[in-house]
């Protein structure tokens, strides 16, 4: 059953992104937000800006051709299976969520980009790392690399510990020459911080900002790609873009699997 008179993370930050799939509660709340920290809808775009980046370098310059995104929440524009089927027409996409707005929406709008490729969906929860291994095996090959998707997500995870095991838990059944992309909310904003404190307390799902340095902890034994574990901002930006915007709390990378 959709609730639709308490507020969702993923349909407050399809708000913040100007999308039309959210609630009265949802707007109310996400205006609310931007009281507190007006840098949310910044971080909100810039995200999805990072992931446009780092599955257009995977595809194009890496090569991988697949992808399971792990809490991908509600589709907007440039999903994605439609930039890496943009650029490899044959890639296979497997999203994972167990919310049932998502999972609605993903039935209508998650098709695929190109007549060669696959997208598809599994309704699983982040906390069951086995089981979405599990049924991700019958659509993706894991004798091939595959990329690995935690995009703003693992601060819903329960505790720390929860979330290093539900990355390595995956990490740990993809083959070497996979990829961990990554990004979370950080410490680092007093305003973002508050921000999630306010929302918790709304009967939303709480997420937890963490501190650099537990997120990058996520990437132990894997190898940066350049430049590395930086501000999703400062993750090879478009040259025009270089110098915006402001010191959003989000950071992440790519990291390979030897």
């Amino acid at each position: 059953m959709i609730r639709t008179d308490i507020p969702h993370s993923a349909r407050i930050w399809n708000y913040w992104m100007g999308g039309k799939d959210n609630y009265q509660i949802d707007e109310a709340v996400g205006e609310a937000s931007l009281k507190i920290d007006p840098d949310i809808a910044t971080m909100a775009v810039q995200s999805r800006e990072f992931l446009i980046r780092t599955v257009r370098y995977l595809a194009g310059e890496v090569g991988i051709r697949q992808f399971l995104d792990i809490g991908t929440g509600l589709p907007t524009m440039q999903n994605t299976h439609e930039v890496a089927q943009s650029v490899l027409p044959e890639a296979r996409i497997v999203y994972v969520d167990n919310d049932p707005l998502v999972l609605t929406h993903a039935r209508a709008l998650l098709t695929n980009a190109s007549e060669d490729g696959v997208t598809t969906y599994l309704d699983c929860d982040l906390h069951h790392p086995e089981q979405i291994v599990a049924g991700a095996r019958p659509i993706l090959d894991f004798d091939r690399p595959i990329a690995v998707m935690f995009m703003g997500v693992l601060g819903h995870a329960r505790s720390y510990d929860d979330m290093l095991r539900i990355v390595r838990t995956v990490m740990d059944a993809v083959p070497a020459g996979s990829y961990l992309v990554l990004w979370d909310g950080t410490v680092d904003s007093r305003p973002y911080v508050e921000l999630c404190e306010e929302y918790a307390k709304s009967g939303g799902v709480p997420y937890v900002p963490r501190t650099r340095t537990e997120i990058r902890a996520a990437f132990d034994g894997l190898s940066f790609e350049e430049p590395g574990f930086v501000r999703i901002t400062e993750w090879r930006p478009k040259p025009a873009r270089v110098s915006t915007p402001a010191q959003i709390a989000a950071f992440g990378g790519v990291a390979r699997k030897s």
